[in-house]
């Protein structure tokens, strides 16, 4: 078994990281690495996704879960774009691109008939953004009100933004690595699309969006590891590329931790947020 690198104590007793001549991790090594950051840090064990599997939240709750993930998954697209434009290497541009067409689409639909098609067209080039949509409507709210990003709340938008600001502002070998919560994502939405027809059948005609990741997720993550793996040239850089994905698991817990705090316990959504109803179908 292949020794890890001693790391050096500063004065307090704290350990500063790797030194620049620690030894590279294998491609086995970083992996082992980064499951252990989903095993630990993944939104898969947060209390709001335990009850949406043990079948205790209400239409409601789900509706709000749905508002403010469309959110995230509506930057996705823009976030993968600010990677593509990032990337000198046309190789890497053309694997890359395949992400924003996977949640974009690349059916052309004019504004004049999108309305008239919404409801028919069933069109597999459609994309993540349209088919969480199609969940967003099945939980019984309006597309258009999710769309237009009303009732979003506030803390939301900053973790989602800081993503974006991830992506942007850190090297592209972080922006890469941020996106490997895919590594882990395959097994959760197993779990999920299971648990939503069993506690929730009424929500089984909007899980378009889940059906498809179960593919396009572990063929992303398999890219990006081996980016990752490639051109993490220094142990600085593959401990900078770990951090990242560290950073993006944090992103997507406190989204649940505004849901939770909005609509569970205490239950105080901010002004502005969407409210549930009093009376529930």
């Amino acid at each position: 078994m292949a020794v890890r690198p001693v790391e050096t104590p500063d004065a307090a007793g704290r350990n500063d990281g790797p030194r620049e001549d620690a030894r590279l991790l294998s491609l086995d090594e970083l992996r082992v690495r980064l499951r252990a950051v989903g095993e630990e840090r993944y939104h898969h064990q947060h209390p709001f996704h335990l009850m949406m599997h043990e079948g205790r939240l209400t239409r409601g709750q789900l509706q709000a879960w749905a508002l403010n993930r469309y959110y995230y998954q509506s930057i996705i697209p823009i976030k993968d774009a600010i990677i593509l434009s990032r990337g000198f290497d046309p190789a890497f541009r053309r694997a890359w691109r395949k992400r924003v067409i996977d949640h974009d689409g690349d059916t052309v639909i004019s504004r004049a008939t999108s309305n008239a098609t919404s409801n028919n067209e069933t069109n597999n080039n459609e994309g993540g953004i349209k088919r969480w949509l199609k969940l967003a409507e099945a939980t019984g709210l309006n597309a258009d009100y999710v769309r237009a990003g009303k009732g979003i709340l506030p803390a939301t938008r900053f973790a989602v933004n800081e993503y974006l600001n991830i992506v942007r502002s850190r090297t592209l070998l972080e922006a890469v690595a941020s996106s490997l919560t895919e590594m882990f994502s395959r097994d959760l939405i197993t779990l999920r699309m299971e648990k939503l027809r069993q506690h929730y059948p009424w929500l089984a005609g909007g899980l378009d969006y889940f059906e498809a990741r179960l593919t396009q997720a572990p063929e992303d993550a398999a890219f990006a590891v081996n980016y990752v793996y490639e051109n993490a040239n220094t142990r600085v850089e593959q401990e900078l590329a770990i951090q990242a994905l560290r950073d993006k698991c944090d992103i997507l817990w406190a989204q649940l931790d505004a849901l939770y705090f909005a609509y569970v316990q205490p239950g105080w959504p901010p002004p502005g947020a969407f409210r549930i109803e009093k009376v529930e179908a």
